[in-house]
């Protein structure tokens, strides 16, 4: 079993930057690959991005490419979401996820955190 926590979100203007992190415990935490979601009011959940546990692979939506990076500390056993240039359409409550396949990441990962809110005002 495999339990994350997230951190770090919050109210930021627009334009402006916030940090999200998630905390995993349970296994082996550098065996899962990591990755980011999130969902809107009304709206569907939306795959952010997803990291490979060895960090090789990483993979962005279109829609935050460029602006939203991910990066994995694994003596800390933590994952970073780092949200730059951000919009009034980037409000969301954003969820950490993992799982053993990276492949699955995008669509069905195992395990989820419980979700932060994001509030970016125009």
């Amino acid at each position: 079993q495999v339990r994350l926590v997230e951190s770090g979100g919050g109210l930021v203007q627009a334009g402006g930057s916030l940090r999200l992190s998630c905390a995993a415990s349970g296994r082996t935490f550098s065996s899962y690959a990591m990755g980011w979601f999130r969902q809107a009011p009304g709206k569907e959940r939306e795959f952010l991005g997803a990291m490979s546990w060895g960090g090789g692979n990483t993979d962005y939506a279109d829609s935050v490419k460029g602006r939203f990076t991910i990066s994995r500390d694994k003596f800390k056993n933590t994952v970073y979401l780092q949200m730059n240039s951000l919009k009034p359409e980037d409000t969301a409550v954003y969820y950490c996820a993992a799982d053993e396949v990276y492949k699955i990441m995008a669509t069905r990962p195992r395990y989820w955190g419980q979700g932060t809110q994001v509030t970016v005002s125009s």
